[in-house]
């Protein structure tokens, strides 16, 4: 049921991606009228009025065609018959007609049986239909309307008894959705903030889509987005459930993604800022939210939360003020430019304005929670030995783009044609079924330039690309069709060591300068050889020393600057003035204990001397979660080392005493 649902949420976004030019006639239409209302702008708004009035019947043949398997145009033709057949057999007259009745006696529910609820219906009938049977056989003498021809035509039998039972249905039904839409309406502004707070939520899943049909479709009889580009309706109440989105997409999220910029480390800024840079954009731009959402919705899902209660809260202030404007596609600034001279938006600049607060909030909302809960949003993630694992390294050919490398690499980690079982894709994600999500491989998919991924369940896996989704689907399903084996395009697998935190900082480093490093705390020293971690002891991540601590003060090893503290407080990275990069490890697998028994004193940034106190450890918290407690030194730069020199310290050792010395090349 969750598949179908899903694959739904993506049908629908087919004849919604048809709003835009309907906006863009007839929002263009209203600003040539501000100037010289004759032909030329009743022309264009007459050509945006054409696509809205057929709205249901869009959805009815986006829907068809989006749900079918292989996406044919019979699909589609079955979901236009499968519309026109109630909407034409229960309209008003006919209806009359049937009943033996005068037109002024018919329910009056009849008279609005051509809807998106009706269209989308219609659709899904017909694509079960195109689904079980466009591969029948009929006997010889009916063979012409064998296959893909019998469709549409069992579409119209199959809605002629559908709308037998519609006769009797529709009207409790319908005014079971206006009895829901006046409900929502009946909580004023409350109303619109609970509808944008669970359309967040709901965004993970794609059923936002479904919700929206509610609210900005003439389903329960809202219609929102209809009656204003329409401009029909109460001014300052059309455009309720969409004004309030304005300043979130335009300027909460952005200065959200700004947040999430600001806390990433600092090796790490350039490569988050590029990613939410484009994200903001896109956000800001077009109203496309998606890139951004799903950087942070899942590593740092408590911040999720926290942005769908600001989305209420900004469409529920919105309605609470009358102010609104409207969009066709997404609350972005080209909706936004083109809404302001519809004449039924009403203070639509005031949205301006409570975008900039929004932004306020927005930004220290996300610093004070990440920091607060430490959570692990873009660039604050450590880098594991699961970012590590076998890279496989991609066939290409000169006729490659890079949607097509890019769909190769995601081929391969999600374990090509044997694990895949349809492949679809939305606005901005990838929507894949999968035989079982287990077997992918989620850092090659990252590595593939994806901006996050979702394991929604066994079977179904979602992965984020951002608005050209559609040439890596195409690319992607090409693979898919050809069956095209692993084998053709894995050229050679380079496997990295199991090594973990490497405080990756760009430095030059100076020539022929020696540096003294001193032990991290009084206790015992150890050769780094004996640390019972192969990471460590194998010299994976570079040369140095542990000490084995008698208390939880612990000391910088060297003169230098603080450059990085890592989220779970576990480790923190120094440079020397002569470009040498150390890493302090407080413990032993102490990453998995969240920062809980350390108490670092340091921040970025900050200048220390050998023998400062950089955190309190409780060692004790460390032994109770059964690991161990060696302090690790390590020089993670060693390329830049000539000589290393260790005195032969093998006893007991104080903050004071001298450990080693490095000198560079």
């Amino acid at each position: 049921m969750k598949t179908y649902f899903q694959r739904l949420g993506r049908s629908l976004q087919l004849p919604v991606a048809v709003l835009p030019a309907a906006a863009l006639l007839v929002g263009i239409g209203f600003w040539w009228a501000s100037a010289d209302n004759g032909f030329i702008a009743r022309f264009l708004q007459a050509g945006g009025n054409a696509i809205l009035t057929q709205l249901p019947l869009l959805f009815a043949v986006g829907t068809a065609l989006g749900m079918a398997k292989d996406k044919d145009g019979a699909a589609a033709l079955a979901g236009l018959v499968a519309f026109e057949i109630p909407t034409n057999v229960l309209k008003t007259s006919s209806v009359a007609t049937l009943l033996g009745t005068k037109v002024a006696a018919v329910d009056p529910s009849f008279a609005a049986i051509s809807n998106v609820f009706i269209g989308i219906m219609s659709g899904l009938i017909a694509a079960a239909l195109y689904n079980r049977f466009h591969e029948t056989k009929l006997p010889m003498a009916l063979s012409f309307f064998s296959g893909k021809r019998l469709v549409p035509i069992l579409a119209a039998i199959v809605m002629l008894a559908v709308s037998a039972v519609l006769l009797v249905v529709w009207p409790p039904l319908y005014h079971a959705l206006v009895v829901f839409g006046k409900f929502i309406v009946g909580l004023g502004p409350i109303g619109s903030g609970i509808y944008a707070f669970c359309n967040r939520l709901l965004v993970p899943t794609g059923l936002h889509q479904a919700l929206n049909s509610v609210f900005l479709f003439n389903v329960a009889g809202i219609n929102d987005i209809g009656k204003f580009l329409a401009h029909e309706g109460p001014k300052g109440v059309t455009g309720m459930y969409q004004a309030g989105f304005f300043p979130v997409m335009m300027f909460g999220l952005p200065a959200g993604a700004y947040a999430i910029y600001k806390n990433a480390r600092p090796e790490r800024k350039k490569e988050v800022g590029s990613l939410m840079l484009a994200g903001a954009f896109a956000s800001f731009f077009t109203g496309v939210t998606e890139p951004l959402e799903f950087s942070f919705m899942f590593v740092a899902w408590p911040l999720y939360v926290l942005h769908a209660f600001f989305t209420g809260l900004s469409m529920a202030f919105a309605a609470f003020m009358h102010w609104t404007a409207g969009f066709s596609f997404s609350a972005g600034l080209v909706d936004y430019v083109l809404s302001l001279k519809n004449p039924i938006a009403n203070h639509p600049l005031m949205l301006i304005l409570q975008g900039i607060v929004m932004a306020v909030i927005y930004y220290f909302g996300f610093n004070f929670a990440i920091q607060k809960f430490n959570l692990m949003t873009p660039g604050r993630e450590l880098v594991t030995d699961e970012d590590d694992d076998a890279q496989v390294s991609i066939q290409t050919s000169d006729k490659d783009d890079k949607y097509s490398i890019q769909a190769k690499k995601i081929y391969v980690a999600i374990g090509g044609a044997d694990n895949i079982s349809a492949v679809d894709n939305c606005t901005t994600r990838l929507r894949l079924q999968l035989k079982d999500t287990d077997k992918i491989d989620e850092a090659a998919i990252k590595r593939s330039g994806a901006v996050g991924l979702n394991k929604l369940d066994k079977v179904n896996l979602h992965i984020i690309i951002g608005t050209e989704v559609q040439f890596v689907a195409d690319a992607l399903s090409q693979l898919f069709n050809e069956k095209l084996p692993l084998s053709k395009l894995e050229s050679s697998t380079e496997t990295k060591p199991d090594s973990v935190e490497k405080p990756a900082v760009d430095s030059s480093i100076k020539s022929a300068v020696t540096s003294e490093f001193y032990s991290v705390a009084e206790g015992q020293y150890m050769n780094i050889e004996d640390v019972n971690d192969s990471t460590f002891s194998q010299k994976l991540l570079g040369d140095g020393f542990a000490i084995e601590p008698k208390n939880g003060q612990i000391t910088a090893p060297v003169d230098g600057t603080v450059t990085t503290v890592f989220p779970t407080k576990h480790a923190i990275g120094f440079t020397t003035d002569s470009g040498l990069e150390i890493l302090l490890h407080m413990g032993i697998d102490t990453v998995e204990l969240k920062g809980k028994p350390f108490d670092v004193k340091v921040t970025d940034g900050q200048k220390i001397k050998h023998g400062d106190l950089v955190a309190n450890v409780d060692l004790q918290a460390i032994r109770d979660a059964g690991k161990q407690t060696p302090m690790m030194v390590i020089i993670t730069n060693m390329a830049a080392v000539s000589l290393l020199k260790f005195n032969m310290v093998n006893a007991q050792v104080t903050p004071e005493t001298k450990v080693l010395e490095a000198t560079t090349k």
